[in-house]
């Protein structure tokens, strides 16, 4: 899939991640790169077109695909981190994940999924789709549940030729990570491995050191697992 002359939209592109993909699809050449935000104002970047979608709306993603009829990459990017634990949590909070990021993925697919035959789909997930961290109980089904929606949709838009790609990363140096005191890896790296992986046709991008090592875990037991977790992350802190 080549970005150059693509046209591309990008959820939640008014800060981080978002931000910077729109950045770099302008920087490559991409033909237009629409830009969405619940607060399409908050955008600038410079050479996008700003379109207003808030994912966990309906009419929302309805009204985004019709004012960006012709996309061919679809960048699945808008995310919350509320911090909810699953057992004591507020149910409200566990519920805004998964509408978030499971459904509102969802939604987003289903409404462009029509257009992107010969295109591509990239969706922003995490390691914490495979791991489960301490304070990040809803983000983590949330994010493991979008990971599995990633590889059923691939298959089933397999016949229609659309590459999905999953994008896993560990920590972003973003202000949704601010709090994080640990090694965080810069967005540019980030969205450079994700632009290349579409490039390159790749149906999973491992952006980092730490979801590389994720990855690597899963053929473990979950009690080597989540030791080796808390050696590594003591070690990434310090």
């Amino acid at each position: 899939m080549q970005i150059n002359g693509a046209n591309v939209l990008v959820t939640g592109a008014n800060r981080g991640l978002g931000r910077q993909f729109a950045r770099s699809f302008v920087e490559r050449g991409a033909a237009k790169v629409y830009a969405t935000a619940r607060r399409p104002e908050l955008i600038d970047v410079p050479g996008v077109i700003p379109v207003r979608l808030d994912v966990t709306d309906s009419a929302s993603i309805a009204a985004a695909a019709e004012a960006a009829p012709d996309v061919n990459v679809l960048v699945n990017n808008a995310g919350i981190s509320t911090g909810a634990s699953l057992v004591t949590g507020d149910l409200a909070l566990i519920r805004s994940e998964l509408d978030t990021h499971f459904y509102g993925t969802l939604g987003v697919i289903r409404a462009f999924a029509p257009r992107l035959a010969g295109g591509a789909i990239l969706n922003v997930l995490s390691a914490i789709s495979w791991l489960a961290a301490e304070g990040a109980g809803a983000y983590h089904v949330a994010k493991a549940a979008e990971w599995a929606l990633t590889n059923s949709v691939r298959l089933e838009l397999a016949g229609q030729d659309t590459l999905v790609t999953g994008l896993h990363l560990g920590a972003a140096d973003t202000d949704m990570m601010a709090w994080y005191e640990g090694y965080k890896t810069s967005p540019e790296e980030i969205v450079t491995a994700a632009l290349d992986g579409i490039e390159a046709g790749r149906t999973e991008v491992l952006a980092d050191v730490w979801s590389k090592q994720v990855k690597a875990w899963l053929a473990e037991d979950p009690s080597v697992i989540y030791r080796e977790a808390a050696v590594a992350l003591s070690n990434l802190s310090s």
